[in-house]
């Protein structure tokens, strides 16, 4: 979620390396919130033109490092999906997390209304990072590490969490150390945390309109950098001393930033390309 507080970390423009893609299907944010169907995009075809519309998301993406954790199960418990039931074309798949029937997106669903983590009071379909063999990544800042993603916010409420890198092991903090928002006026902005303690600032990065693909990369360099890229335009933000102890693993998905008693209205994120690298 968004929280105020006075700049730490420092932004500065570079080159381009990534650029926007896709064409505008949908113009507005709230038209397919009232139907949780899977068929949330008709008549609409992935830029790729690769993904199966008849396997599950397993079948298109590779999610042997990912588990799921959806908006369902016990107060403070929400229901965690494993790699190995997530992999393959006949793997996991429901009402919250589902390849649509159109184009083949690994669409996330996470309603107004739902089962939340003990720290956040906003429900989620999203992938957190998982090592090959299983155990949960927790990687140190030093090296070089990058999320891609190429996605469409079909529908939004108020804004979307759609990118993280959170804090992992080394302290007691629970925050994450930038989280990436899409808000219902198309505008894009990265949270960038100012200490494990919290305080999070906010950078406007870019515009895209609601349904249109976009793609971002989100890396960290140099063990003190994060490196964000969007519609072909990168910034940069020195990642506090503070940090330095924890390590750090990625999540993606839809982590709804808004709540009420509604199951209809939510946030609804279709996802038509998802890769990690470490190096």
């Amino acid at each position: 979620m968004l929280r105020g507080a006075s700049p730490k970390l420092l932004a500065a423009t570079a080159a381009a390396t990534v650029i926007c893609t896709g064409v505008v299907v949908a113009a507005s944010s709230t038209a397919a919130q009232a139907a949780p169907a899977r068929a949330a995009s008709a008549g609409v075809h992935a830029v790729q033109g690769k993904l199966s519309t008849t396997v599950a998301p397993g079948g298109n993406f590779n999610l042997s490092v990912w588990e799921l954790q959806e908006p369902v199960g016990s107060p403070g418990s929400p229901r965690t999906i494993t790699s190995s039931q997530l992999q393959g074309a006949k793997g996991y798949q429901d009402s919250y997390f589902y390849t649509d029937t159109h184009d083949g997106a690994m669409t996330f669903w996470a309603p107004e209304k739902g089962v939340t983590t003990p720290n956040s009071n906003y429900a989620r379909s999203e992938l957190r990072e998982m090592n090959a063999d299983g155990s949960v990544a927790d990687w140190h800042l030093a090296g070089t590490h990058q999320l891609q993603a190429t996605l469409r916010v079909v529908s939004v409420t108020n804004h979307v969490c759609v990118g993280q890198i959170h804090l992992g092991t080394g302290g007691s903090s629970t925050k994450p150390l930038v989280e990436l928002y899409y808000y219902n006026n198309g505008n894009i902005v990265l949270g960038t945390e100012n200490s494990p303690s919290g305080g999070q600032t906010t950078h406007q990065i870019a515009n895209v309109p609601v349904g249109t693909q976009w793609s971002y990369t989100i890396s960290v360099t140099g063990g003190n950098t994060v490196n964000l890229t969007v519609n072909g335009k990168t910034t940069k933000y020195t990642i506090p001393s503070s940090f330095d102890q924890y390590n750090m693993y990625f999540k993606a998905g839809s982590y709804n930033q808004s709540s009420s008693n509604s199951t209809t209205k939510g946030a609804r994120v279709a996802f038509y390309a998802l890769t990690v690298h470490h190096g």
